[in-house]
């Protein structure tokens, strides 16, 4: 090996560390983010069931059961959705910067794959392009592989975030008809 080849070896390996230790940081990013997205919506839930108990405690009547838990279901649906939302988001965006390295990782590789690819045409034997031309059209046929699987990764992404979008609103708009009917219903119990 010559002394090129080991600094291109170990600049390799140091990008290649630095590439894990920097996927590793943003997992632990985002673990970080949902630990404490999951201990907020914790302590809001104890806090909540023990104002919730109390007023249950100290109600006369069924009636008074029947409002109180009728006034907690559309702020508990709200509250999961927008839980939902941020624990989506955090996902989201550690998805996003996983995707975001492997499009620089790959960019990178296209231009070390290119370098090589020019540098084995300009010193292949005479006799041997049609294999150097072979090798070329099967990087070019792996790259718009990747191409392709890339665009259609980001379309089912932009579909499955339409789909939560819409599921969120049609959760949204039943809680909102369901918490208006039981308030008639409670209303004609009186």
């Amino acid at each position: 090996m010559t002394q090129f080849s080991q600094e291109q070896f170990a600049a390799a390996q140091k990008n290649h560390v630095d590439a894990f230790f920097g996927l590793a940081n943003k997992v632990f990013d985002g673990v970080e983010k949902l630990t404490a997205l999951n201990l907020q919506a914790a302590k809001s839930i104890i806090a909540e069931t023990q104002e919730t108990t109390e007023q249950a405690l100290s109600g006369r009547d069924p009636q008074d059961l029947l409002k109180l838990q009728n006034s907690l279901t559309q702020p508990t649906a709200e509250k999961t959705r927008a839980y939902s939302r941020h624990a989506y988001e955090i996902l989201t965006a550690t998805h996003a910067e996983f995707v975001k390295f492997a499009e620089t990782q790959f960019a990178e590789y296209s231009r070390n794959a290119q370098t090589f690819l020019d540098s084995l045409a300009k010193n292949a034997p005479a006799g041997s392009e049609s294999a150097v031309a072979l090798l070329k059209s099967t990087i070019t046929a792996a790259f718009t592989a990747y191409d392709t699987a890339n665009k259609a990764t980001q379309q089912v992404v932009e579909i499955a975030e339409s789909n939560f979008d819409a599921a969120t609103a049609a959760a949204s708009k039943a809680t909102k008809d369901n918490a208006a009917h039981a308030s008639r219903a409670t209303a004609k119990a009186a």
